[in-house]
């Protein structure tokens, strides 16, 4: 979660570098997260975009109206919160230059370690900047909205992506400029054909259902879930087979999967920040066992030196090593 450069975004108007807006404005939010505190004032009607699914209900659950992608246009002012991908805050600024009326207020803000120097110089010269201001590790500068230039130019320099010379992406998303390793050696180590219901839980843009449903002409079903948003829009393009797949956008660690399966394959993620988290991938395992029927399979991909063995043989009746290499481990688990 973004602690530091939510109060980076902010800070300009609680330090009076910028004035608060006025309480009938319209704001536009883009990559918001939970956790911001609104300066006292700040009485404009908030319009939050965030499509990863756990901060998405956070925010809905806060009351906030947000949606998974921006709608609406002619805001009097947007909010950028940039994270660690370049290319996807540069759409985001794109974004809020396209949406909001000519002389709108534009104000982004980052931490320094993600390179938002490095940003707001860019930005710097493609629309002249009104000024910036450091804080709490990072830096929020704001412009005003002219034209439209600047967002064509940042569109072009970010352009949606083709892995393999058939698999659509774009920046944000993970492993969006080429096959991820780990799903590799998962796709490597699986059986030839899966059969009943399948699922690919954290689908990503949809590598491994794309490949497991062209190999796997048995199956009765396959279902992918994923908690980012566009990564799932992403997949809707690049999976297709013999059996119609269905997308969940989800969060697998406090939403339920009700429907039962007789294999899922998984690539975890293992981390929200910087740090390892490895509880984020033992939820995935639990909420995995519990959408297995009895006797089905998991297979999944894991950082080597995560422990998640444990977690298997607590979940499971059984589990094993199947593969592993320099990075990767690889695991075939029986309900």
């Amino acid at each position: 979660m973004a602690a530091e450069p939510l109060k980076t975004l902010f800070h300009p108007f609680e330090a009076e570098a910028l004035p608060l807006p006025q309480k009938q404005a319209h704001v536009l939010f883009l990559g918001a997260e939970p956790g911001f505190r609104l300066p006292d004032g700040f009485d404009a009607a908030l319009h939050l975009v965030q499509g990863f699914r756990p901060h998405f209900r956070a925010l809905q659950a806060s009351g906030y109206t947000v949606t998974p992608r921006a709608e609406g246009s002619a805001f009097d002012a947007a909010l950028v919160l940039c994270g660690r991908h370049r290319g996807q805050n540069e759409l985001r600024i794109a974004e809020a230059i396209e949406r909001v009326s000519p002389g709108g207020l534009i104000v982004v803000a980052g931490g320094k370690e993600d390179g938002v120097d490095s940003l707001r110089k860019r930005i710097d010269g493609l629309v002249p900047l009104e000024a910036h201001l450091p804080k709490h590790h990072g830096v929020a500068f704001w412009f005003r909205r002219a034209g439209a230039e600047a967002a064509e130019a940042l569109r072009v320099s970010n352009p949606d992506l083709v892995v393999e010379g058939r698999f659509r992406t774009a920046p944000g998303m993970f492993s969006f400029d080429r096959v991820d390793a780990g799903s590799k050696l998962l796709l490597d180590s699986l059986p030839q054909r899966l059969a009943g219901n399948a699922a690919d839980f954290c689908a990503g843009w949809g590598y491994l259902a794309a490949k497991v449903s062209e190999r796997s002409t048995e199956l009765s079903a396959l279902d992918l879930y994923e908690a980012d948003f566009e990564a799932l829009e992403a997949a809707r393009y690049n999976v297709h087979g013999a059996v119609e797949p269905r997308f969940s956008w989800t969060d697998l660690l406090t939403e339920t999967v009700e429907r039962r399966y007789d294999a899922i394959v998984m690539n975890p993620p293992f981390h929200t920040g910087r740090a390892a988290e490895p509880g984020i991938g033992a939820g995935m395992i639990r909420a995995a066992s519990k959408a297995l029927k009895p006797g089905g399979r998991l297979f999944m991909v894991a950082n080597r030196q995560l422990p998640y063995e444990q977690v298997l043989a607590d979940a499971f009746s059984n589990h094993a090593e199947v593969a592993r290499d320099g990075m990767f481990k690889v695991f075939s688990a029986r309900r």
